[in-house]
């Protein structure tokens, strides 16, 4: 399973050296999508992409953010890894007009990077929690106009000022660290991959009761479905402090149930369920113009098939609570400088650079 790590800014580190439960690792081909839960890199079986090639091609959206990027980003590392920015959208046009009113704007509601290791054997996925303050860099929107930078901005505020271009120059101004890619999922494409997926099994070890994101769930054994995983992965106020960590100490509990659903499902041999996944997974994406094809997605899917559960490493952004508001973080920027350099130089993250984090008080309250 993955390694979550998170800890109270001042408490005694907490279960120094947990072990992981090693799972046989699942050898398929295929498709690998974002799912917008968490933040992780998910590789779905589709050994049936070839046939349905054409079939599948328009489903995909893609985007491109080379020309507003520009050319001042960091360099290439050149080490065989590799890098994906991934994104949850809160849009509420068209089918996600049932969660609120379109304001014909939409924020990061989830982000992730994820790096891919040389020999793409293993990842770590590192979570940005959307109310940290960050100091946005200018941006160009998608019709062309600069908006200037600016200090101490929320960093989901990013995708709003100037869409995913400008998701991704903030992320690679935090980081150092060149995006190769861009996923991103919304709330419906999200409930249709679960869906089809056949539901994701859970354990709450708690009662789950928030009005706000409809998420009504006693403590025990559950099979969600699109709708109720949706609401679980967005609950703030149902779990810990209510805060935006604690959603997401969820949220990578719940891609570790996903992670393992993936890997049981089942689909090498059966052409009906692998077509039937992957017109899901591809419909449900909206990806930077290097992966927005089939053939580039079929391509990419296969260099990282070896990437499993076991193999993946989840971590939060260390920050610390704004002391002036309640409602928002700040960044730990000596032991987020760790996370960055060890990914930087394809190295593990170190587990000094996220002991002592801030957290949200919903770690172990759901698992897989």
């Amino acid at each position: 399973m993955p390694e979550t790590s998170t800890a109270p800014d001042s408490a005694p580190r907490r279960r120094a050296g947990k072990g992981r439960r090693r799972r046989p690792r699942a050898r398929r081909r295929g498709l690998v999508v974002a799912a917008w839960s968490a933040a992780g890199v998910v590789v779905l079986g589709g050994s049936g992409l070839g046939y349905a090639y054409y079939h599948l091609n328009h489903n995909i959206k893609g985007v491109d953010i080379d020309a507003a990027l520009g050319d001042d980003r960091p360099a290439d590392a050149d080490n065989g890894s590799m890098d994906l920015l991934v994104l949850g959208s809160d849009s509420r046009s068209g089918a996600n007009g049932q969660y609120g009113a379109d304001e014909g704007t939409a924020r990061s509601d989830t982000a992730m990077v994820v790096h891919l290791y040389k020999g793409h054997k293993k990842a770590s996925v590192v979570s940005i929690p959307r109310d940290t303050l960050v100091d946005r860099p200018q941006c160009t929107t998608p019709e062309g106009k600069r908006v200037p930078g600016a200090r101490q901005q929320m960093f989901n505020s990013a995708y709003q000022t100037g869409g995913p271009a400008c998701a991704v120059k903030t992320v690679e101004a935090m980081s150092g660290i060149r995006m190769d890619h861009y996923v991103e999922v919304d709330f419906t494409g999200f409930k249709k991959l679960v869906d089809t997926l056949g539901g994701i099994p859970v354990t709450t070890h708690k009662d789950i009761q928030d009005p706000k994101s409809h998420l009504s769930l006693a403590a025990g054994r559950h099979t969600l479905d699109g709708e109720k995983s949706l609401a679980l992965v967005r609950t703030r106020h149902g779990v810990g402090d209510g805060s935006d960590l604690g959603r997401i100490q969820l949220q990578q509990a719940f891609v570790k149930a996903l992670l393992q659903r993936v890997e049981h499902v089942g689909v090498l041999g059966n052409p009906a369920k692998a077509y039937k996944l992957a017109s899901a997974a591809t419909s449900a994406i909206t990806t930077d113009s290097g992966l927005d094809s089939v053939g580039s997605l079929a391509s990419f899917g296969k260099s990282v098939k070896g990437v499993d559960s076991s193999g993946t490493t989840m971590v939060t952004l260390p920050v610390r609570y704004d002391q002036m508001n309640a409602n928002r973080v700040l960044p730990d920027t000596a032991r987020d400088q760790q996370v960055w350099q060890a990914l930087k130089g394809d190295k593990p993250v170190p587990r000094t650079a996220t002991d002592g984090d801030a957290e949200g008080g919903a770690d172990g309250v759901v698992s897989g």
